[in-house]
């Protein structure tokens, strides 16, 4: 069950950090350009980290 669980968040962060990166280019008023992929990786790397971790915890695994 868990790999059900970790493929659900794993598809949430890549949408939520694909809006976050929208949202952070309508502020700003403009593209990253070729840059993007990497501010793309920046966003979803911690909040992949972070949301693994809490998952393995609540999961009980080691």
């Amino acid at each position: 069950m868990e790999i059900v669980w970790f493929t659900l968040v794993a598809g949430g962060l890549y949408f939520f950090s694909d809006w976050l990166l929208d949202f952070i280019e309508r502020a700003r008023g403009r593209r990253f350009g070729e840059n993007r992929p990497f501010v793309f990786f920046a966003i979803i790397l911690p909040l992949a980290l972070a949301s693994f971790w809490l998952l393995g915890r609540l999961s009980g695994a080691s």
